[in-house]
Order: structure tokens, then sequence, then C-alpha cells
């Protein structure tokens, strides 16, 4: 009885698995013939391990953001990718909790230009200037928050802040003359 074998594609239907082959029973694919072909992938394997690591390592992680803004110009076109703007808001809010003020705001004038009209940036950029000390553009980012979401549950807040912030500007100001 005869049974054609295709890399793992055996016929069995048509054998007797009780008949012994040339590798052991079943008509030829035996348990030795499975071993060996496990010996080969696990070989194969092994050969092409340390290719695939070598090929990872030439090459270079892109540089970091530092480096990068500093060979290429800084885009300050407005492109539309919400997530790409969502996820730079983690990162800002990140930031903004370690107090790291100048990198949160980056992040939101990020998140700003990926989704242009999305109010929650400037809203965050106010309180980032705001903590940083910079009270001219946390005034500018409020009023920027408003202007897109005039309606936003937090408007009667911002606006407020946006009138205590211009006294204190206003008063400093005073103080220099």
């Amino acid at each position: 009885m005869r049974c054609d074998t295709h890399w793992g594609n055996s016929h069995h239907s048509k054998a007797n698995p009780t008949e012994t082959g040339p590798l052991g029973k079943g008509c030829g694919v035996g348990e030795s013939t499975v071993k060996l072909q496990t010996s080969a992938l696990k070989a194969l394997i092994l050969l092409a391990w340390p290719a695939a690591f070598s090929a990872q390592a030439q090459q270079q992680p892109p540089p970091p953001p530092e480096r990068q803004a500093a060979r290429e110009p800084a885009s300050q076109e407005p492109i539309f990718d919400p997530y790409h703007a969502h996820k730079s808001l983690e990162i800002g809010m990140f930031y903004m909790k370690k107090g790291n003020y100048d990198a949160a705001i980056e992040r939101f004038e990020d998140a700003a230009r990926s989704k242009p009209n999305f109010a929650q940036p400037y809203r965050l950029l106010g309180e980032a200037y705001e903590k940083k000390g910079a009270k001219a553009e946390a005034v500018k980012a409020y009023k920027k928050y408003l202007e897109i979401l005039p309606a936003a549950e937090d408007a009667g807040k911002v606006r407020k802040r946006i009138a205590q912030l211009n006294r204190e500007l206003q008063r400093a100001a005073a103080r220099r003359r």
C-alpha cells in the first residue's frame, strides 16, 4: 500500500497505520521522521537567529526628539492625526504631573497641531503656561480654548481664570513703571 506524504500533508486514510515503513509505523511517516523534521527546523532557526539580530543591530534607532528637532525645522502646519493628538495629551499630562512644564507644553502644542479645533490641548496649555509663570501665554491659550469651545462645561471657570491672570499682568506692568 502506497501513501504520498508532502511535508506533513500525509494521506493516512488509505494507509494502514500499523504498517511499518522505512522510518517507522504508518506509511513511512513515523516518529523518527517527525524528530528529523523538528531537528531540521531547530537547526534552521539557530542558523537564522544571529543574522536577524545582526541586521537589527545595524539599524540605528531614531534620534531623541532634541537632536531630531535640531536637524529638521519644526513644522507648524496643522496635520490631522487624532490618535497622535490624544497620545500627545496623555504624555503631556504625565509631564505636568512630574512638573516638567516645558515638555508638557511641547506635547500639548503637538496635540493642537495634530487635531485642529480640538479644544482640550489649549486648556491644558493654559494650565502649563500658568504653572510655568508665563501668564500672558496662559491667557492666549485659555482664550483659544474658549474660542473653539465657547459653551464648555468649565467655560465660567476659565473666564474667571483669564480675568484673574489679566489683573495680575496689569499689576505687574504697573509695578514696572
